[in-house]
């Protein structure tokens, strides 16, 4: 854990620098064209490449280096930006959408391939613990990200907003490059190769087959959750404004510090519980998280006063949090060998549902309330973990019945922490 600390806080860096990087862009884009489609179009082509980097990031990662990846990651998105610092304003409007392309992929890809490595970095007894840390240090750099956007742009210029995201990406890119972390199981090459490949390609059909239920349904929630999480993101500038049209950013504000101190307490609450315990909350856990945070965050826009709507928030956050924890420490009881394709399918279906979600709540909130647009994309979500939690007590119901059988060796480890 010594290492990986650094590696959080590298990782910290450069989350700060994707969501400088995301409001300084998206605000440039509108500035250099005086378009809103033009602005709206760059945010669907870099959403479209992270859904279709994951499917090639799970590949990537699973025959490949991931160290070396991770570091290449960062390396090409600071390329990418001080090219367009170098380049001349007039040029600079048609290498945006380039750009969009290749901070989408390369985020998606470190993302990927830093979750498929946390087992073999840290051990697979201390994955939940690193995961909360990852989620606590993301947490802050989103917080300092979205508040110092705007002042640096305004008080410094674009110039020095892009400079700073680069400079961030080349210190996470130092630190993973200087850390002597391992990222692959010892006993898989580091190279890949056809045989590599093939063989990883055998695992995951296996694997998939041995525990799509539970898999595919927890992955169908993660989808669904982006959607949610898109609807609140849509909605809440409307909201805030509805509520004090002469200072719309002071209920934001309270919203995302709040959400990332539950966020914060949650790594907390769940690291403590899991070293006293020595037991990882599993599938039903995560389920009943998922239906806490799309309770709380529909609370949110209910109309409560202040302080229980920051309560709201904070058991939002802490839930968000804890559910975020949860799931990536279970898909990291996966095999080594299919851990990189099983992320990569997730960041699809994650970025595919915060996507469509940021099209489709746009529309309707048009037309309906953001208190009505969320509760729909929420509900849903809540519906949906209500019918796994259903499906986990009638399956552990049902082989609570039957007598006990010796697992496939191969089969990967699906009982641990069931709720």
């Amino acid at each position: 854990m010594r290492y990986f600390r650094l590696l959080v806080l590298g990782n910290g860096i450069s989350a700060y620098g994707s969501y400088l990087n995301m409001v300084a862009l998206n605000v440039y884009v509108y500035d250099a064209t005086s378009s809103a489609l033009a602005a709206g179009l760059f945010m669907a082509v870099r959403l479209a490449t992270s859904v279709v980097s994951g499917w090639v990031s799970g590949r990537l990662v699973s025959v490949h280096d991931r160290k070396r990846l991770m570091v290449g990651a960062d390396l090409g998105q600071a390329a990418a930006l001080l090219t367009l610092l170098i380049v001349p304003d007039a040029g600079r409007v048609g290498l945006l959408y380039a750009l969009a392309v290749i901070t989408g992929g390369c985020s998606t890809l470190s993302q990927v391939a830093l979750r498929s490595s946390i087992p073999e970095i840290v051990g697979a007894e201390h994955r939940v613990r690193a995961n909360g840390l990852l989620v606590t240090g993301r947490s802050l750099a989103m917080i300092a990200g979205f508040a110092s956007s705007g002042l640096v742009v305004a008080q410094f210029g674009y110039s020095v907003a892009f400079a700073l995201d680069a400079a961030t990406f080349l210190v996470s890119a130092t630190v993973l490059f200087l850390l002597p972390v391992r990222t692959r199981a010892a006993t898989e090459g580091e190279g890949g190769g056809p045989a590599g490949s093939s063989g990883a390609a055998r695992w995951t059909a296996r694997m998939l087959l041995a525990t799509a239920p539970v898999l595919m349904a927890m992955i169908a929630v993660r989808a669904v959750d982006g959607l949610g999480s898109s609807s609140h993101n849509v909605a809440l500038p409307i909201y805030s404004s509805g509520l004090d049209p002469a200072h719309p950013a002071t209920f934001i504000s309270q919203f995302w510090a709040t959400w990332a101190i539950g966020n914060i307490v949650a790594q907390q609450v769940v690291g403590r519980v899991t070293r006293k315990t020595g037991r990882t909350p599993g599938e039903r856990a995560f389920a009943l998280g998922a239906c806490v945070m799309s309770a709380g965050f529909i609370l949110v826009f209910s109309g409560l006063p202040t302080v229980p709507a920051v309560i709201a928030a904070l058991v939002a956050g802490a839930a968000d949090g804890f559910t975020e924890i949860v799931y990536v420490s279970r898909l990291q009881t996966a095999p080594d060998a299919q851990r990189g394709r099983l992320f990569g399918l997730s960041a699809s279906a994650e970025n595919t549902g915060f996507g469509l979600g940021m099209l489709v709540s746009g529309a309707l909130l048009e037309r309906f309330s953001p208190l009505q647009v969320v509760a729909a994309f929420q509900g849903l979500a809540i519906v949906l973990c209500t019918a796994l939690l259903v499906a986990l007590t009638v399956r552990r119901s049902r082989d609570g019945a039957l007598p006990t059988r010796t697992a496939p060796r191969d089969a990967p480890a699906v009982k641990e922490g069931q709720g």
